[in-house]
C-alpha cells in the first residue's frame, strides 16, 4: 500500500503492514488482529491489552478501512 510509506511511527507501520499481509495470506479478521496486538504489546510493554486493542482497531479502520492519509493520533513513539 502507498500510504505505509508515509506511517511515521515504527510500530503504527508494523502493525498495519502485518496486518494487510496476514489477511492477504488467508487469516481471517480475528486472527490478524490478535496477532497484530501481539506485536504492538511488543513494541509497547508496557500498554494494557485494552490500549493495544483500541490502537490497532484505529489504525487498521484508519489506514486500510478508510485509506485516510492523515496522521492518527495513535501512541506517543516515533
Amino acid at each position: 500500500m502507498a500510504q505505509e510509506s508515509l506511517i511515521a511511527r515504527r510500530c503504527e507501520r508494523a502493525v498495519v503492514t502485518a496486518y494487510s499481509e496476514l489477511r492477504e495470506i488467508g487469516s481471517d479478521d480475528m486472527s490478524a488482529f490478535q496477532a497484530c496486538t501481539a506485536l504492538y504489546r511488543i513494541h509497547h510493554p508496557e500498554a494494557s491489552i485494552n490500549e493495544a486493542r483500541r490502537l490497532v482497531a484505529e489504525w487498521i479502520d484508519h489506514h486500510l478501512v478508510r485509506r485516510a492519509t492523515g496522521p492518527t493520533d495513535g501512541c506517543p513513539c516515533e
